[in-house]
């Protein structure tokens, strides 16, 4: 397919690499790891990607693809766009995410599938950034605190402002310590939206007796052990209700408990 029709049926726009246009591609990759881009990718190919930097081009370049586009509305950052023109790649940034970019690229070499395609702004005011589920088990604090560092990671891939990145990953990782030590597991949902982040921790376990008093700072039911690694303050819903905008907690004793973390845009 030629390039210029990819940017049509993304309402793309073009940042390099216009003369470019008309040159036709036998592949789209999709992906934010360069590694798998340089082991998997087929020269001739369009990559899309999150990663707005000289790293994509660079990796582009080298498997010998004929252009990015950048998602979610990204923009070239550290001399992207200058690599982009010396290596006569094509650049283009477009305002949907991954999987909507890839399923209109779709509709493009599958016609018959019946994908509507509308060429208007991308993003709904209420439509789905980012959504994705985790799993952290009880007592596993060898790995404790590694879905908090993924979330970060997914967050700042999107480009969220940093202040609001930290106090995000502040209260996952507030809850996924909650969990390793007083559940068994839980599934932690991050879901954001151009107006909020949702964080949504669901464990299986011994359930809270009284939220009330778990609200107040340095209540604790930590064991010796806990605190000689360095937790069990009683700071953890306290925290987490400080750096939220919306901290709702249902715990039924013998169950589990269910914390609803959201944060303004």
């Amino acid at each position: 397919m030629k390039i210029s029709a990819i940017r049509d049926v993304l309402n793309a726009t073009v940042i390099e690499g216009r003369e470019y246009l008309d040159s036709t591609v036998e592949h789209v990759y999709a992906s934010d790891l360069m590694s798998d881009v340089l082991a998997f990718g087929q020269s001739n190919s369009i990559l899309l990607t999150g990663l707005a930097s000289q790293q994509a081009l660079i990796t582009a370049h080298m498997a010998e693809f004929k252009g990015i586009i950048l998602v979610r509305g990204k923009k070239p950052t550290d001399g992207s766009a200058e690599l982009a023109r010396n290596s006569q790649l094509v650049l283009m940034s477009t305002d949907l995410d991954m999987y909507d970019t890839c399923v209109r690229i779709d509709s493009l070499v599958h016609p018959e599938n019946g994908v509507s395609v509308s060429l208007e702004p991308a993003v709904r005011p209420d439509s789905a950034l980012l959504s994705q589920e985790f799993v952290v088990e009880g007592s596993d604090f060898t790995n404790s605190g590694m879905v908090s560092t993924q979330v970060k990671s997914l967050l700042k891939t999107i480009g969220l402002d940093p202040q609001l990145i930290r106090r995000v990953a502040i209260c996952t990782f507030e809850g996924e310590m909650n969990v390793v030590m007083h559940a068994e597991r839980a599934r932690v949902r991050l879901s954001v939206t151009p107006s909020e982040v949702e964080v949504v921790i669901d464990d299986e376990g011994k359930g809270i007796p009284d939220v009330d008093q778990a609200m107040v700072e340095g209540f604790t039911t930590a064991t010796e052990e806990m605190r000689a690694r360095g937790f069990g303050s009683g700071m953890g819903l306290p925290n987490i209700k400080r750096n939220s905008d919306h901290l709702d907690v249902a715990s039924e004793v013998g169950r589990g408990t269910r914390l609803n973390v959201r944060f303004l845009i």
